[in-house]
């Protein structure tokens, strides 16, 4: 791998099994019991058996935005991937087409694992997602099917990690 130098606060993940050990809970998890059913206004998602799922909600459903829609509406990503290298330039169409067929695999059972924004500056593209596990589930993605650089930095305090994939 490449020199990488990490912004205070991030660290590299040096679990073995590769698994983010959440310490602090996202911010945008709700803070009380929601009643069920509750019916997201915004993406039809409903808060069912204690998790958000794709369901037909009753007509008298409490409504709250999901947290999802809610990171969208703030602009407040929890998961940044870096797509970057001459070869991702070379084939940029293809490897943006399979993160977004992680997003909608993902995005069946998960309906809060969502991508925000694709931006693109200097060759270099930003995705971001409304979760840290979509985030990591592109990366490994493109990293499987590319090969290349892959690096995580994950940041507990902040619900927060950034994922750079470079070739």
């Amino acid at each position: 791998m490449g020199t990488h130098t990490t912004s205070p606060g991030f660290r590299p993940i040096s679990r073995r099994d590769n698994m983010f050990e959440e310490r602090v809970h996202d911010a945008y998890k709700a803070r009380h019991k929601l009643p069920e059913p509750t019916v997201c206004p915004q993406c039809g998602a409903v808060f069912h058996e204690g998790r958000w799922q794709w369901l037909q909600a009753p007509a008298d459903a409490h409504q709250e935005p999901c947290p999802a829609c809610h990171r969208i509406h703030d602009h407040f990503p929890a998961g940044f991937v870096t797509l970057q290298g001459d070869f991702f330039l070379a084939h940029r169409e293809e490897i943006l087409h399979l993160a977004h067929n992680v997003e909608k695999h993902e995005r069946t059972e998960h309906p809060l694992e969502r991508i925000m924004e694709i931006e693109e500056k200097n060759g270099v593209t930003l995705i971001t997602t409304t979760d840290i596990h979509l985030a990591r589930g592109i990366g490994e993605a493109i990293h499987n099917a590319c090969q290349g650089e892959l690096e995580f930095h994950y940041n507990p305090d902040e619900y927060l990690l950034r994922v750079s994939w470079t070739r």
